[in-house]
């Protein structure tokens, strides 16, 4: 339970600071800025690694805990509860942000600027990366350690920052699932669905191919 309850904190304060930003920009007249919600993105999962990494592994997302679970680092019977903790804080997160800003009309939910399937591969891709970097720093299925936090923090900010006008660089099924569904702007939300959790996939092989022999295989090591 103590990693359940990690990752529906660790998930709300991801949801709440990152869409919040989106929010206050909005209401603020572009104050926060395109850069300081990327930069906002990237800093909360930083400090969510550091803070409950070492309990729940920090995952915070439903397309890492696959790609975990596809790097066989991680057992399936965690699998479904993962995923329902990370919606369940997520869904706190966006109901909140509801309350102090009940006018406003997306809650920073995302959704492609122009064509979906350019969306879908954006995203596909940018979780790609974000996956082999995940799976590269991370020891079995935790984000955790000195450069963990930091290097996975800095690639979200990064992705964010060249894709969010696009595609909104969601990279985060629970992310994007939330906020559509509280404020009810539910076009082109399958992208946000899909499209991770097969940049998630592709990660784990990218990962099997280049790392060193048994860089995706460490938990059935551990397991022996």
């Amino acid at each position: 339970m103590r990693k359940l309850a990690a990752e529906v904190l660790g998930t709300f304060a991801l949801v709440f600071a990152g869409t919040g930003a989106i929010v206050v920009n909005d209401v603020s007249g572009g104050t926060v800025t395109h850069v300081g919600i990327a930069l906002t993105f990237g800093l909360i999962v930083l400090a969510m690694i550091y803070a409950v990494g070492d309990v729940s592994g920090a995952h915070l997302n439903p397309a890492v805990t696959l790609g975990f679970f596809a790097a066989r680092r991680f057992e399936g019977r965690w699998v479904a509860p993962y995923i329902a903790s990370q919606c369940a804080g997520a869904m706190l997160a966006s109901f909140a942000l509801r309350l102090m800003f009940p006018t406003n009309a997306t809650l920073g939910a995302t959704r492609p600027a122009g064509d979906a399937l350019q969306s879908f591969v954006l995203e596909a891709v940018l979780t790609f990366l974000l996956m082999f970097v995940i799976l590269s720093v991370s020891t079995g299925s935790k984000e955790k350690g000195v450069l963990a936090g930091v290097a996975v923090g800095s690639v979200i900010a990064l992705e964010a920052l060249f894709a969010g006008p696009i595609s909104g660089a969601s990279m985060n099924p629970a992310r994007s699932l939330a906020p559509a569904l509280v404020a009810w702007r539910l076009d082109g939300l399958w992208v946000y669905l899909t499209a991770p959790v097969l940049g998630a996939c592709a990660g784990f092989l990218a990962c099997r191919c280049v790392q060193e022999p048994g860089c995706c295989c460490r938990v059935a090591q551990a397991q022996k």
